[in-house]
């Protein structure tokens, strides 16, 4: 029988009047909690913890969906250099790449097991069709998770300049990077020994099986060398500290002599700076003959009188010291320590001590000699766009430091030029051609034991012209079987073919 509350009359009568019981109350109320708490938790999972569940490692939507469509591509000179292939499984596409270790520094790789990386990874909603910029109803296609076909990322590189300098560099540990100085778009970047992503790019026993003897490789083909890898990079560096000491005014005349001794006992040290030629022992030569015939005597003699502040701040210009230098991958950072004695600033001054550099760098040291002092910010990619080729990012050249004033940077170009048709960088010359240039041969190891790192940067423009040379070029060998390992020797003639053919030559 119903229960009824019982309340008094006016006169004092006791009455039962129809009601809720306490039990009927509280159960009212644990019901209404149960439902705030049920739908505070629903707001919490689906809103808040919305991007963390998508993106845990055991739910595998995401993944299925990235794979349920074709990728988009990276393009070069407007071609694709991948594409996707259906599986007819659980992902219904795989990543596939034309000449894929060719193109590996620049592509990265996109993985089913393996994740994605360098512009696969960066512009991996772009290229899977998730990223808003690709819809049309940004908003409702967000709101009923439609997917859009994949973007493609159209990339600066030039396929003649990738292709030399893969063959240039054939069965070497090394890299390339070539720069159009003007722009700072990158031309080439090359690194091996290679690898094909496209071999692992599934999800079967063999890309695990292909992915294990890659990780197991002792020569580390996924490393990418042209910017991943820093390496001392040896009288190349020479070419920044002629510019700090034309720069600071410790040198005004090129052809005057320095006043730089010989033999050069480093301060504080009982340890002279040895020279590999013959031809600078002798004391108080010019920055000239010293650049030509790469002098460490007179260079580390000249770092030492610019001094530690002014050798870094000229470093800096061109890249060293940046931990966050993206083109968009991020380059590892390159070494010039703030904080030497005045021996370490001499070996500094000649990239050796601490002072290392990855062959980005060095590109854009060559570049920004050659841009008249301007160095611009390095950038592998034109443009983002749609399947149907609308743009929607373009990138544009952006400004990185003035480096050198353009009289200063003048004769640092006239410098280089001499190195190439006087000097020890002969093997970068071009018929029709104005190359400027600097070698590079870099010690390393326990007591200098390693096979040295060869080196070339360098620029050049057709003959006669007073633009600013469409291409620079950083080369570096760090292993070899030649005889000659000398940056003249290995890495020059790499430079040569790769400026060649952006030279249309």
């Amino acid at each position: 029988m119903r229960r009824r509350t019982r309340e008094r009359s006016a006169d004092g009568e006791p009455q039962d009047l129809p009601g809720i019981s306490t039990t009927g109350r509280r159960a009212g109320t644990f019901c209404l909690v149960l439902i705030v708490a049920l739908a505070a938790q629903a707001t919490r999972v689906q809103v808040f913890q919305k991007k963390a569940l998508d993106h845990n490692s055991a739910n595998q939507r995401l993944t299925i969906e990235r794979y349920s469509q074709p990728r988009g591509n990276i393009m070069v000179a407007g071609e694709p250099i991948t594409g996707s292939a259906p599986t007819g499984g659980k992902y219904a596409y795989e990543r596939t790449y034309t000449a894929g270790p060719t193109y590996a520094a620049v592509t990265g790789y996109s993985s089913q097991t393996y994740g994605n990386t360098q512009l696969e990874g960066i512009y991996d909603d772009l290229l899977s069709g998730t990223d808003p910029r690709l819809a049309s109803w940004a908003v409702w296609d967000e709101v009923a998770r439609r997917q859009q076909p994949g973007g493609d990322v159209y990339t600066t590189i030039d396929k003649a300049a990738q292709q030399a300098a893969i063959k240039g560099l054939g069965g070497q540990q090394g890299a390339v990077a070539a720069i159009e100085p003007a722009t700072g778009r990158i031309l080439a970047l090359a690194s091996t020994p290679s690898y094909d992503p496209g071999t692992f790019a599934g999800s079967s026993a063999a890309d695990q099986q292909a992915w294990d003897r890659l990780q197991a490789d002792t020569n580390q083909p996924m490393l990418n060398r042209a910017l991943r890898q820093t390496y001392p990079p040896g009288s190349t560096f020479k070419v920044v500290t002629a510019a700090a000491a034309l720069a600071s005014g410790v040198v005004t005349d090129v052809d005057a002599p320095t006043g730089a001794p010989y033999p050069y006992v480093m301060p504080g040290t009982t340890t002279p700076l040895n020279n590999d030629t013959s031809a600078c022992n002798e004391p108080n030569q010019s920055l000239e003959a010293a650049m030509v015939n790469s002098c460490n005597s007179v260079m580390g003699y000249l770092g030492v009188q610019v001094g530690l502040e002014r050798m870094v701040s000229t470093a800096e210009g061109f890249g060293f010291n940046d931990a966050r230098l993206d083109v968009p991958v991020r380059a590892a950072r390159s070494n010039f320590d703030t904080s030497m004695n005045q021996s370490q600033v001499a070996l500094s001054s000649i990239g050796q001590y601490d002072t290392a550099a990855t062959p980005l760098v060095m590109a854009m040291v060559a570049a920004g000699v050659a841009n008249n002092g301007r160095v611009m910010h390095p950038q592998l990619v034109d443009r983002l766009a749609k399947s149907d080729g609308t743009s929607v990012q373009v990138m544009h050249p952006a400004t990185y430091r003035q480096a050198l004033s353009p009289s200063v940077a003048g004769q640092v170009q006239q410098l280089m030029v001499d190195v190439v048709q006087n000097g020890t960088g002969r093997n970068a010359r071009i018929a029709g051609a104005t190359v400027g240039g600097k070698t590079g041969t870099a010690q390393h190891g326990v007591d200098n034991s390693g096979v040295p790192y060869a080196w070339f940067i360098s620029w050049a423009k057709p003959a006669g012209s007073n633009d600013v040379p469409p291409v620079a070029v950083a080369v570096v060998i760090a292993d070899s079987d030649a005889t000659d390992v000398t940056g003249g020797g290995l890495a020059a003639p790499i430079a040569r073919s790769v400026m060649q053919a952006v030279l249309g030559g």
